[in-house]
Order: structure tokens, then sequence, then C-alpha cells
């Protein structure tokens, strides 16, 4: 166990903001996890757990304990004639899965290539690219309560996953911290190219577990920052999912406004494409802006505070809600 008092967090988010923390404490099992959580100072603090930090934004230091789990590991869990299951470690890095699945011909994840993050993180978030999301292959959801002390394995269906969204992001739920996922890969790969120009990266070579992570990874370097070079949380704000009218309207408006049909009717459209069109993309105010390539990402172009990324965000809200009448959602969560 690691305990560290009045830490700095800069290298715990990928906007490297430099925050502090009063206490910074680090386990390396669910003994660990336990003896952490039933301390009688830790239950009079507030806490915060936390992964690599790639969807946090600290607008201030932090008056309490930050947790972070070290609990790490990829193993055979099961093996179906046509499927494994892998149990892995919440501190595992979700591309350090994704590569391990590929190199063992298991599809399922090969579209998620190049998320930055930690596995457990990563199905708290529901991540998702080009047409996949991780609940597509979450069998079940290893968790520790951190008011009961107890284990608890949630399925699929108990993680409510949708858009961005699952049980574990609920506020009104009892909090669980996630120690281990499980994941269901399929040994022959069904592979789902008609997202993005992901079909059109793949048009002069073979189609295999390779090739499409290594031109997923290819098109996000191509149009993202990488955060160890410019800070950035990746897409900043969850594309809105408006009505059939309220689409139809919009698209009588601006003809050329991209959009994706749900099964319930309505439709997904892009937070990017509004925010372009509001004229942001690539516009820089003092050390926060907007990626020039992208304009769903806000970087820290260096010495900003998370306030001024939330103030510049706040703008950009606000533009696109005058013009299009939509309401950008924030994907990144704040820390107070």
């Amino acid at each position: 166990m690691r305990i560290e008092r009045n830490y700095s967090l800069k290298h715990h988010n990928t906007f490297h903001i430099p925050a502090e923390t009063r206490w910074f404490v680090e386990y390396e099992n669910e003994e660990e996890l336990d003896r952490i959580l039933r301390d009688e100072y830790f239950q009079e603090c507030i806490s915060l757990h936390i992964g690599e930090g790639s969807n946090l934004l600290f607008i201030n230091d932090y008056d309490g304990i930050i947790i972070h789990s070290m609990i790490k590991g990829i193993s055979l869990a099961d093996e179906a004639s046509e499927s494994v299951l892998l149990r892995v470690g919440a501190a595992e890095r979700w591309d350090d899965v994704v590569a391990y699945a590929v190199s063992k011909g298991w599809g399922g994840v090969e579209n998620l290539s190049h998320i930055p993050g930690e596995t457990g993180a990563a199905a708290v978030q529901n991540i998702g690219a080009y047409g996949v999301e991780i609940k597509d292959v979450v069998e079940t959801v290893e968790t520790y309560n951190q008011l009961t002390f107890e284990k608890r394995i949630f399925t699929n269906e108990e993680c409510h996953y949708r858009y961005r969204h699952s049980f574990f992001k609920e506020n009104r739920r009892d909090p669980y911290i996630v120690t281990r996922v499980n994941l269901r890969l399929r040994k022959t790969p069904v592979y789902r190219l008609d997202y993005g120009n992901l079909r059109d990266a793949l048009k002069d070579g073979e189609v295999s577990l390779p090739s499409v992570r290594d031109a997923v990874i290819r098109i996000r370097r191509e149009k993202l920052p990488e955060p160890a070079e410019l800070g950035n949380a990746g897409s900043f704000f969850m594309n809105p999912i408006i009505s059939g009218a309220q689409f139809e309207a919009l698209k009588a408006e601006f003809p050329d406004m991209p959009s994706y049909p749900l099964p319930d009717g309505r439709m997904k459209a892009s937070a990017g494409w509004f925010i372009e069109k509001c004229g942001f993309k690539g516009k820089k105010h003092g050390n926060v802006g907007v990626y020039e390539k992208q304009a769903l990402v806000i970087v820290n172009h260096g010495g900003a505070t998370g306030s001024e990324i939330v103030a510049f965000a706040d703008v950009i809200g606000q533009a696109v809600n005058d013009k299009f009448g939509i309401m950008l959602v924030p994907e990144v969560r704040y820390v107070y």
C-alpha cells in the first residue's frame, strides 16, 4: 500500500492539471482496499476513486482522499467452443487489454483500440468508438461496496449500460469500486466496419484483427492529440441524443448535419459538428483551446487551470445552445 500526503495529481489526469490532493492512497489487492475503507479516518473524509484520470477535470485542489487501484492481471477465466472469457484487473491499461486480445486472435474489442484509461474506468464509463461499446463484451463486473464492505458481481444487465453510462455512475446508488472486469470475446471475429471512415482505411488491405486495430490507431492519431503531448480528455462533450421531430427541424435548416439513427427512433447528433459550425475549431483562448483537427476535443495548451477549461467549455455550450437549441452535456467529470 502506498500513502502520500499533499500529493500532486498532475500525472493522474490527462489534462495535466497541477491540482493536489490532501491524501493519495494506492492499493495492490482487495485486502488492502478493505483495510482502507474500514479505516475510521478514511470514513470521516471525502474520497474519490480514480483510474488513469483520462475522463476527469480537477477544478480545485482535492480536500480529501484520492484512491487508486493497482489490481492488475489478464487471465483466461473460461473457454467455450466459440468464445473465451478474460478476467482483467481494474488497473490494467485498457489498450494493453485490446492488444492482448488481438494477439490471441480474439475479437470484440479491436475497434476500441488506443482509448486511454484503465479497464475498471472503461467499464464504468461504457467507453465506445467506431460502432462498438465495452458493454458489447462485458459479461460481469466484480466490485467492492464502500459502505457495506461486501463484494458483488454485476451481470451485464445489472450494469444498466447505455450511451456513456452505467449503474456505477448513478449517484443515488451505493458507491461500488470496480476491482475486475470479465470480458466475453469471440474466437471467430465479427467485424464492425461501417462507422466513420474505418472501412475506407481498410479498403486496400486484408481485414483482420491486427489490421482493424492498426487502422483504428492510425485514424485516432490523425485526428486526436496524444495526452502526453497536449493535455486533453478526448471527447469533452457527449453527442446529444435528440427526438425525431427536433432532428427533422434541424435537418431542414442544416442539410449537411451528420446524425446516427437509434433503435427507438431518436437520433444521435454530432457535438463536434455543432461546435465546429459555431466557429470554435482550432480557436484558442488563453491557455485553453479547441483542437484544430477535432472540434470535440478541448485542450490544455499549457498552464491552464480547471476553472479556465470549465469557463471555456461553458462558452462553447452556450454558443451551441443559442445557434441550434441543443444543450451539450460534458462527458468529462468535473471534480471540485
